[in-house]
């Protein structure tokens, strides 16, 4: 069939890229709004617990990956290697983390949760789940679905572009 018969056109290369690039444009305005919103956020939820957002992010990356090499956390947090052994350095004053030998190879350390830092990791989690789903509740379940599995998505893709 051709347009004479009822048939929409083809959309353009030159479509396509406008669409992209719009939303591109609002997926910017929406992620700099959301993530503004959430650094104050968090802020204000973890300001309780004696560590900054960038300490529970760490503790919150040990407690879901476990122990991990110094390059291995730094990769994790997406840190220089010697902001990550600073950061390290304030979590182990702080009792939040140990360094240890790597049992593979002693010329590597293994940074873990000790048990204080385990506790507060989950208390620091419990409390942002019920922060998200207090919000994600206003969602329909379909809708929440598929928000989780987008950001999921998007986050892998920007961190492999890191």
């Amino acid at each position: 069939m051709n347009d004479s018969e009822g048939t929409l056109p083809m959309a353009t290369t030159t479509d396509h890229a406008a669409d992209l690039r719009e939303d591109a444009l609002a997926l910017q305005e929406a992620l700099t709004d959301l993530v503004r919103a959430y650094q104050f956020r968090d802020r204000d939820a973890i300001c309780c617990y004696d560590v900054s957002i960038v300490q529970s992010q760490a503790l919150e990356r040990l407690a879901r990956h476990g122990a991990l090499s110094l390059n291995e956390f730094a990769s994790a947090l997406f840190l220089e290697k010697s902001s990550a052994s600073r950061l390290v350095d304030a979590l182990v004053r702080k009792g939040y983390v140990t360094r240890r030998p790597d049992k593979d190879d002693a010329r590597f350390i293994r940074i873990d949760l000790t048990k204080p830092g385990r506790a507060l990791a989950g208390r620091l989690q419990d409390d942002l789940v019920q922060e998200r789903s207090a919000m994600l509740a206003e969602l329909t379940d379909a809708d929440r679905r598929i928000v989780v599995r987008a950001m999921q998505q998007l986050s892998s893709i920007a961190a492999r572009g890191i």
